[in-house]
């Protein structure tokens, strides 16, 4: 029988990323998942590339895991967003003393990281594959047992195995849960002139359409939501027909485009438990809620939840508390819950609000993005949502150990 601090369901992104904060603080966990890691860090397993925030990404910082990621990332210099391509629309600018609003980066590449930190790590056991058999939540603690006979026993079992989370299921924990009408195809194109470390998001009435800026500068990411129909054909087209289609959409402004490398589609899909933790039982990631890419949070909320959790656990265990204590498991509840609502509740409605079709509803989005820019204070107040430097912030978020 192994004994450890937290058992961790599922090694992706956010579990990784928890399983190394805790190591960071002297705490150990035993992560649990079923897949082959040969096959979740081959190139072909996630086309994505990521936003990841300035605050998550020092928190990245803070606990030892980008080495090698610092040539990889992007700096987000400015984000533009327009409705089509015509006049107006938001530029998103800070001063240049100011941190860049995020970085670009690929799936691959951090996962990858995270798997080269967390094998280093002393106080990680990467169970991968592995299955649980049984698992056992009660007022004694927590009890795996493995499909391959071994058992692990923690005061504690943390959910982040992704949207379909068993662990949630199996608590019975409630689901606002819907999907939209539109697919996300996930591409990288080449193109002739430099993006200039400048994001794009363009609102078409079909979806919308997002120009990420990659390394080198005449490479980016796109993530185009199309109508779920038009998807299959769409994301078939030779690769001739998908840049033509690609930069036709881009109006141009970037110059010739080409495909560079292959494409991927995506379900889009909205989903929020209605809480987070449960007997001995914490959730974190899209385990505990899956947004829109509109905004381009859904890791970084999943990262946020990382930084509250491991410090919720650290400072407990610096008080001899036991870290499945319902009072401390309500305190990461708490810290977490509002800004998760807020963040899946605004994307929703921008979701909504841009699927709007007609020229009235264009001009009064139109309206409403001039007066953004407008406004001074309102901008600098989403630039700082974008970095996610807003709130009760965790002390990793700020690059600080806990």
């Amino acid at each position: 029988m192994e004994r450890t601090d937290v058992i961790i369901f599922g090694a992706g992104l956010i579990g990784l990323t928890l399983a190394i904060a805790l190591d960071r603080h002297g705490l150990s966990s035993v992560l649990v998942d079923p897949a082959d890691p040969e096959a979740t860090l081959a190139p072909a397993f996630d086309g994505r590339a990521t936003a990841i925030s300035s605050s998550s990404w020092r928190m990245l910082q803070t606990i030892g895991a980008t080495a090698g990621l610092e040539s990889e990332i992007c700096p987000i210099a400015r984000i533009r967003a327009s409705e089509g391509l015509g006049p107006g629309g938001i530029l998103f600018d800070p001063a240049d003393d100011q941190d860049p609003l995020g970085y670009m980066l690929e799936n691959r590449l951090l996962r990858a990281a995270l798997h080269r930190c967390a094998a280093q790590a002393p106080n990680v056991t990467l169970l991968m594959p592995g299955r649980a058999a049984e698992v056992v939540r009660d007022a004694a603690g927590v009890r795996v047992a493995l499909e391959d006979s071994r058992v692990v026993v923690a005061p504690l079992l943390v959910g982040a195995e992704g949207r379909n989370s068993p662990t949630r299921e199996a608590a019975g924990i409630a689901m606002a849960r819907w999907r939209y009408d539109h697919d996300a195809i996930v591409a990288t194109v080449e193109h002739e002139r430099s993006h200039e470390n400048t994001a794009y998001e363009i609102f078409y009435p079909a979806g919308p359409f997002a120009i990420l800026p990659m390394l080198p500068g005449t490479r980016s990411a796109i993530v185009w939501s199309v109508a779920r129909a038009d998807a299959p054909a769409l994301v078939d087209l030779p690769d001739r027909a998908m840049a033509a289609e690609i930069e036709k959409r881009m109006g141009g402004f970037l110059g010739t485009v080409r495909m560079a490398g292959p494409r991927w589609t995506y379900k889009l899909g909205f989903h929020h438990a209605a809480t987070i933790t449960g007997e001995r039982l914490a959730l974190a990631g899209d385990a505990a809620h899956g947004i829109h890419p509109i905004a381009g949070q859904g890791l970084n909320l999943g990262l946020r939840d990382v930084a509250a959790l491991a410090q919720v656990l650290v400072e407990g265990a610096r008080l001899g508390l036991d870290l499945g204590d319902a009072q401390l498991l309500g305190r990461y509840q708490r810290w977490r819950s509002l800004d998760s609502l807020m963040v899946a509740s605004v994307t929703d409605a921008l979701t909504r609000i841009y699927g709007v079709p007609g020229r009235a509803a264009s001009a009064v989005r139109r309206l409403g993005m001039g007066l953004v820019q407008r406004i001074g204070p309102l901008r600098d107040q989403l630039m700082a949502e974008a970095r996610g430097e807003t709130g009760d912030q965790p002390l990793l978020l700020r690059g600080l150990n806990i």
